[in-house]
């Protein structure tokens, strides 16, 4: 039995989100890159609802092309976006093992000592290669990632007697600076309590208690 048995397929997490959540949403974005220097930095962001306003989950995944066998190298991009919505998904299932099957199989290819021998990006350091390339764009990608590691869990969006509350706020430069969920039922004499929320000091939203 292999040691990769024990981990998802990425593409098998995502199935697995559209039956748990029919109605959710993905939404996937290019943080940070540089393809002449091959890699790249993807951000996802995982709805549980269609209408929320606020991700459940939001994580990140760097990819490497070097840190690819030969014949994925041309998807390395691809690969790492469903890398990230997996990474994201696992978010909602805290039991779930973090890493897919195929981010397990790129250790074990980053470890064999051939590979390494013949692709030098594989033994260099963040710190050697942004020295000896002057990207240093690769190190604070690096630091991102590390800055956002484990990816963070969003609380999900409160429900009440007519649904999924949506999340409203003022408007930039509005003098008084609200937020909260408001219920969707339009007749407003049957629409339940906000749920309203303050600006706390570390800059995010928190309930009013």
């Amino acid at each position: 039995m292999s040691f990769l048995e024990g981990y998802e397929l990425a593409n098998d997490t995502i199935i697995r989100f559209r039956k748990e959540y029919p109605s959710g949403r993905i939404i996937t974005s290019i943080h940070d890159a540089e393809l002449k220097e091959g890699w790249v930095l993807v951000k996802a962001e995982i709805f549980r609802e269609f209408e929320d306003h606020v991700p459940s989950a939001t994580d990140f995944a760097y990819g490497n092309v070097a840190t690819y066998p030969q014949n994925m190298k041309k998807w390395f991009v691809e690969d790492t976006v469903t890398s990230c919505i997996s990474r994201a998904i696992k978010l909602l299932s805290p039991s779930a093992a973090r890493p897919s099957r195929e981010d397990m199989a790129r250790v074990e290819f980053e470890s064999t000592p051939k590979e390494k021998d013949r692709d030098p990006w594989a033994t260099l350091s963040v710190t050697q290669i942004a020295h000896d390339t002057g990207t240093t764009a690769l190190a604070t990608a690096v630091q991102e990632i590390q800055g956002q590691l484990g990816g963070e869990l969003v609380p999900a969006s409160p429900r009440c007697a007519h649904g999924t509350m949506v999340w409203k706020q003022a408007a930039a430069g509005s003098p008084k600076n609200w937020g909260g969920y408001f219920c969707t039922e339009r007749t407003k004499a049957t629409q339940c309590p906000p749920n309203w929320h303050v600006l706390a000091s570390d800059g995010k939203w928190k309930s009013q208690l």
